[in-house]
């Protein structure tokens, strides 16, 4: 059992569209408090034996400048690595995917003494996304998955309560629990779609079909 509700109010999104390069970008983040001191949320979302806890198995060299790549999944460059140091960290990644280069930064900031305030940044080139895709499922397609990121982190370091291993994820967005979780989770993209400025119905539309995609249901039901 995990505490579906718990985790999906504890998260924070936000969507906005600006400019990277010279070029329009999306920008999505996702926060999270996790009730843990800094340097283990740090060493929970930098080594590769924490990491393949509650993500994806990882190889690669792990530090400035060295290569990533998550098993099935994306791949990347390291470009900044600032460890622990006056209650703040931060890394960050080229996230690089079926030919297509995105950026991943973390931020970490202490909360006292036994909380962190983690923070996910996604940033993809509007044109590096097909038109199709986004029409048909706005920053929820992206965003739901870094929900179930955060996700599996909270289970990890306590923040929620239940249990769930990332080999467990698929078939449990079958389960009537995973399907709460999709269900809200997709609605949260909705919620920081409009707020972005776009249309409510559209909004809400784009997280019906991007909820229909993650559960196998092809429905907003």
């Amino acid at each position: 059992m995990v505490d579906v509700p718990t985790q999906l109010q504890s998260v924070t999104r936000s969507y906005r569209l600006e400019d990277r390069d010279g070029q329009p970008a999306h920008v999505q983040s996702l926060e999270q408090t996790y009730p843990a001191a800094l340097a283990d949320v740090w060493d929970a979302v930098t080594t590769a034996e924490r990491i393949q806890r509650w993500f994806l198995p990882i190889s690669g060299d792990l530090q400035l400048g060295g290569r990533y790549q998550f098993e099935g999944n994306a791949g990347g460059e390291i470009l900044t690595c600032e460890p622990p140091a006056d209650g703040l960290a931060e890394y960050s990644v080229t996230w690089e995917m079926m030919g297509a280069v995105s950026w991943l930064t973390i931020r970490l900031a202490a909360d006292g003494e036994e909380a962190t305030r983690f923070e996910l940044e996604h940033t993809s080139h509007a044109a590096d996304i097909p038109a199709e895709m986004w029409e048909t499922f706005g920053p929820g397609a992206t965003g739901v998955g870094w929900d179930g990121g955060l996700l599996g982190l909270a289970l990890h370091l306590g923040a929620t309560e239940g249990s769930l291993a990332p080999s467990e994820a698929e078939a449990w967005a079958g389960t009537d629990e995973g399907r709460s979780f999709y269900r809200g989770a997709a609605d949260g993209w909705a919620v920081a779609h409009s707020a972005s400025g776009a249309d409510a119905d559209t909004a809400q539309r784009l997280a019906d079909a991007t909820y229909g995609f993650y559960t196998g249901t092809g429905t907003g039901a």
